[in-house]
């Protein structure tokens, strides 16, 4: 099979509406860790907040406990996901995080009882880590966890419930900065979605080779690149963000033949930093939005647009467009960013997703009064 990329760039206009009326802030604390997870710490049925060295006693988030110290290098605190993960079997979730300087994925045990501290346990030495995701590659129900390793091998880190270990599997010899996983070519497989073309995965993808296709040039990407289907038309689309650059676009997918066909279309190209993203529906009209925003100071002062005024944002798919409603905007200390890894989950069970960012301009709920 042989693939192409359209050399087509399309500007779509979009259309801006505030929406700063329909979620409410609650900012939870000011500590600069870009990463948190929802899942219930204690038992008590109730999801609470885990970002950086604490926890957050849900539902209110006043309480915190320590959960201990995290590496810092200059700004950053090497802790870019936190991903819910029991892999003691005990019962209690755990996480799994990752970092640049400490070039290796970890684990936090959950000790069970709140006032002591959680052991860490380094699954992988796997180099410097961008942020870490987790999928099911293999479609059995149970999540790999992947990291992006900028120019490093592709690794999958497969867990093994019996032993309580993972097994890292090398699925390509290198990657960039960005990526994504959804099924690509229509076959019930989840492909990868890599900064300069997508893999496309064999009937089994941790004993055959996966094929390349080098068909696009993302940039300096999103983690994740979404791969939905934008308009509808059976096919997924990518939607690309560039994490450390201005621009957020979509690809359309496109059949000529046997020929996968990529249109390059603006969604915002007014903004940086557009490094996370989510495609759920947030609105309750049955159909996903796309929540994505700024990460703060990504690059500290060294990326494009790093000094403008920033904020939150969800795009709506009208038919043929991206229309854009702001959640939050302005500068920093009246606004807020994504992190690298924040979460979208309805915490007050009222059918209404709330956002939960951390990042270097604080830690903060966005609650979804509809």
């Amino acid at each position: 099979m042989r693939t192409v990329i359209g050399g087509m760039f399309i500007l779509v206009v979009m259309i801006f509406y505030p929406d700063k009326g329909k979620f409410r802030e609650q900012k939870i604390a000011p500590e600069r860790y870009e990463s948190v997870g929802v899942f219930d710490v204690n038992g008590d049925k109730k999801p609470d907040l885990v970002s950086g060295a604490w926890w957050y006693e849900g539902p209110e988030f006043k309480k915190r406990h320590f959960i201990g110290e995290v590496k810092t290098e200059g700004e950053y605190y090497d802790d870019f996901s936190t991903i819910p993960y029991d892999i003691n079997g005990d019962g209690r979730m755990d996480f799994i995080t990752g970092g640049w300087w400490g070039k290796s994925i970890r684990w936090r045990e959950n000790p069970g009882k709140s006032d002591k501290q959680w052991p860490e346990h380094v699954i992988d030495s796997c180099g410097n880590v961008e942020t870490t995701r987790a999928w099911d590659i293999d479609g059995d129900g149970t999540l790999e966890i992947v990291p992006n390793n900028p120019s490093q091998a592709l690794k999958v880190y497969r867990f093994n419930r019996d032993k309580k270990t993972f097994t890292r599997h090398i699925i390509y010899e290198v990657q960039g900065h960005g990526l994504g996983f959804g099924d690509v070519n229509g076959d019930g497989r989840g492909d990868f979605i890599l900064s300069d073309g997508w893999l496309e995965a064999p009937a089994k993808p941790f004993e055959q080779a996966w094929t390349f296709h080098p068909d696009f040039k993302l940039g300096s990407a999103s983690v994740p690149i979404l791969v939905v289907d934008v308009n509808g038309d059976g096919r997924n689309d990518l939607i690309v963000g560039q994490a450390h650059d201005y621009g957020l676009d979509w690809y359309e997918h496109k059949m000529d033949g046997d020929r996968h066909i990529w249109e390059k279309r603006s969604i915002d190209s007014e903004h940086s930093q557009f490094h996370e993203m989510h495609w759920r529906d947030i609105t309750g009209d049955s159909k996903p939005e796309l929540i994505t925003g700024k990460r703060y100071r990504a690059h500290n002062e060294n990326d494009p647009g790093a000094a403008d005024p920033y904020g939150m944002y969800y795009f709506t798919w009208n038919g043929s467009k991206f229309e854009k409603n702001i959640i939050t905007f302005g500068p920093f200390g009246e606004t807020k960013g994504t992190g690298i890894y924040m979460v979208v989950q309805d915490l007050n069970k009222d059918g209404y997703p709330e956002l939960i960012t951390a990042g270097k301009d604080g830690l903060s709920v966005f609650w979804n009064e509809r």
